[in-house]
């Protein structure tokens, strides 16, 4: 496992600790590494739906899941997707103390 890889798995192990248990569940088992069939033909549906987001059932909360998905087979991914994660933790965590 490569530096990005595994800096990857650690910010989604931190996503998964502020998850609901429901939600936690998904992402193991997606996370899981016989789960490629699926993770990889679900992210890129995914970010195909979220750049048709301007259709009314579809939106761009699909974009950066899917891309979330590809990253964990895609070492091309990684690391813009882990840097995208920290800063939606920062933006968030600073979102927060505002608002407090």
């Amino acid at each position: 496992m490569n530096r990005d890889e595994q800096r990857l798995n650690h910010q989604l192990d931190r996503l998964e600790q502020v998850l609901p248990a429901w939600l936690h569940r998904v992402l193991v088992w997606l996370r899981a590494p016989g789960a490629a069939w699926l993770r990889i033909p679900l992210g890129l549906m995914l970010v195909f739906a979220g750049l048709l987001s301007f259709l009314p059932v579809l939106g761009i909360w699909m974009l950066p899941l899917g891309l979330l998905l590809l990253a964990q087979d895609l070492p091309f991914l990684r690391r813009p997707v882990r840097r995208a994660l920290i800063w939606a933790e920062r933006r968030w965590i600073r979102w927060k103390r505002r608002r407090r």
